[in-house]
């Protein structure tokens, strides 16, 4: 027989067994080829999102560059589990922000790198939903309004994780966090608060604007790889469980984050200028009474009484992502 490499296999939760999956549907977890961009020795929380869909986003970057590729890194926890001084678990070139300006530094450094003629070196900023959607929102609206040659990635766990788990802008209805206390008529998180950053940078016509999963790795790692293959500006939304801001277990991150999906709650799309041109639909609707119960930030909604009628209102923020994106399958006419 011919020599077959072993590979490493990731299945999904409607997979039985490996031999459900052709060879191009498997994905290789282990490879002497792999960059590793984000390797070990970083001081993450077990079964952190985060660190998963870096190590995806950063080496499917560098497969799309052949290696030629620099990260500009905002302030938060990606920045601090990954660089505790004198050490650091990157394998690119890779530069700290602050917190506010990681969009600006990665333009300046796509501006530099113009400025030298060398256009075959790629750029990518990234940072946490705090330092993307509230402290570098102006930054982030500058680098998509001047069109700058960048891909940035916003690796959203719902909140100001590195600090304590205060609120931020894409902290969801309802949840509890330590300045969105589970008491009152409206406890947690209030109900039309923060921003949809995906829809506001598709509002710019930007070349590509894309969300993603965990749960999902091929599409994560499809979606960074055609974001390469645009210039200008670009954003990926990447929707990261954390385990100890959201008070779940470590072993359901994956879990977590495909309900998030399977309910309707985080919608997952590809746009091009503005416009959607692909979704990833929903193969088996589930209601978000299943995704919250994983997390103690939403256990007050299940207290004695339960409050329904909290549930009934994210529910209907599920329905309506399901409307207005089309994500529910088509089921074909016997």
């Amino acid at each position: 027989m011919p020599y077959r490499p072993v590979k490493f296999f990731q299945v999904g939760s409607f997979a039985v067994g490996n031999r459900l999956l052709d060879e191009g549907g498997r994905s290789v977890q282990a490879d002497r080829e792999r960059s590793n961009t984000l390797t070990k020795g970083h001081r993450a929380c077990q079964g952190c999102g985060e660190a998963l869909g870096a190590r995806y986003v950063l080496d499917a970057a560098m497969r799309a560059t052949e290696g030629r590729l620099i990260a500009a890194n905002a302030t938060g926890c990606l920045e601090v589990f990954s660089t505790p001084y004198p050490e650091s678990s990157w394998q690119l070139p890779w530069v700290h922000s602050l917190f506010g300006n990681a969009p600006a530094v990665a333009s300046g450094v796509a501006a530099a790198l113009k400025a030298k003629g060398r256009t075959d070196i790629r750029v990518i900023g990234q940072g946490g939903d705090g330092g993307t959607l509230d402290i570098g929102f102006a930054c982030l609206s500058g680098m998509f309004e001047r069109g700058d040659d960048v891909l940035y990635v916003c690796y959203d766990n719902e909140a100001y994780m590195n600090t304590g788990v205060q609120r931020s802008g894409a902290t969801p209805p309802a949840a509890r966090t330590a300045t969105t206390k589970p008491v009152g008529e409206e406890p947690g998180n209030s109900f039309g608060q923060g921003k949809n950053a995906a829809l506001i940078a598709m509002a710019h016509e930007i070349p590509y604007v894309a969300t993603a999963t965990v749960a999902e790795l091929h599409d994560l790692e499809a979606k960074v790889e055609r974001a390469m293959q645009f210039h200008g500006a670009r954003y990926l939304h990447v929707f990261v469980p954390c385990p100890l801001g959201w008070g779940a277990a470590s072993k359901d991150t994956i879990r977590i984050a495909r309900l998030a999906k399977e309910t309707g709650l985080f919608p997952v799309f590809e746009a091009e200028h503005g416009e959607v041109v692909a979704v990833s639909r929903i193969r088996r609707p589930v209601p978000v009474e299943e995704y919250l119960r994983l997390q103690r930030r939403f256990a007050h909604l299940f207290g004695d009484p339960p409050r329904t009628d909290v549930i009934e209102r994210l529910q209907a923020i599920a329905d309506r992502n399901i409307r207005r994106f089309g994500l529910l399958e088509e089921v074909p006419v016997a």
